[in-house]
């Protein structure tokens, strides 16, 4: 019911730290696989992957482990997305030989798609294949006032599908954290974080500020929320992110361990071919 990982699977100065000294590139997806659960897969936005892309993925990776893709901006940002209908089932389609690996796709609107165009969500949402989860990201914000949010709840409960919180809070309040932290806050959409669920699946995109101090009161609010969600039924699927990639997994070991502490999760899969080299002193939380 619970699914933690990053925005992507390799990562160079992860070596070291996520994986053991000495990790080629070639290796990172397998290794990360066996130590995170799921990942953001924001590589399929800028093209869909060969089909011998797709099955090595597939023979990399175990069956209990999520790729939850990105529709193709291709799709997402191209306008209506009724006239790409074919292209999204040509893209699940491609994704097929996953099988159990594939999680729910993430279709993220663009900012000008808002709740005018709530009728052509809908006619896209009715043709998605209700086997596959899909969840949704809205970045326009009438989307988060009344009455458009409670409309667009009862669309994605109607359908099945989730929908996809950003918590940009760690690097919006924040007055500290420099050039990184200002770039950050340049490509992140400003949007105010509703924890609200649809489709029996939350998709939570955690954006961390690079001082790890900075996210002790966020992770504490959001370990008691995803207990809570768990406890209910709710399958969580948790992406930590940060405007310096190198600390995402320190912030996955944080909620991890504060999950753990709650009795919520059991542990990770991490170190089970051998065990995970300590973080560096900066980076832990513990």
């Amino acid at each position: 019911m619970f699914y933690l990982g990053c925005a992507v699977w390799a990562y160079k100065d992860w070596v070291g730290e996520l994986f053991p000294p000495g990790s080629k590139s070639g290796d990172f997806l397998r290794l990360y696989s066996r130590r995170l659960t799921t990942v953001e897969g924001n590589t399929t936005f800028y093209a869909v992957p060969k089909p011998e892309m797709v099955a090595r993925w597939a023979a990399e990776t175990p069956e209990t482990f999520r790729f939850c893709f990105k529709l193709p901006r291709d799709i997402s940002h191209a306008g209506p997305l009724v006239p790409q209908l074919d292209a999204t089932h040509a893209f699940l389609e491609r994704l097929a030989p996953l099988g159990p690996r594939l999680g729910p796709c993430f279709l993220q609107l663009p900012p000008g798609y808002g709740p005018a165009q709530r009728g052509d969500l809908a006619r896209w949402l009715a043709a998605w294949p209700r086997e596959h989860p899909v969840t949704v990201e809205v970045r326009h914000p009438d989307w988060y006032a009344e009455p458009s949010e409670s409309a667009l709840m009862e669309l994605l409960e109607l359908h099945g599908a989730g929908r996809v919180i950003m918590d940009v809070r760690p690097i919006r309040q924040a007055s500290r954290g420099g050039e990184l932290l200002e770039d950050a806050r340049e490509r992140k959409p400003d949007v105010p974080m509703h924890p609200l669920r649809s489709g029996g699946l939350a998709m939570v995109r955690y954006i961390g500020h690079p001082e790890p101090a900075e996210n002790d009161a966020y992770l504490d609010e959001w370990a008691t929320r995803v207990a809570s969600w768990l406890a209910e039924g709710t399958r969580v699927y948790l992406f930590m992110h940060c405007p310096d990639e190198a600390r995402s997994p320190a912030l996955c070991r944080a909620i991890q361990a504060r999950l753990e502490q709650l009795g919520a999760v059991p542990p990770l899969p991490w170190g089970r071919d051998e065990p995970p080299p300590a973080p560096p002193e900066q980076l832990s939380l513990f």
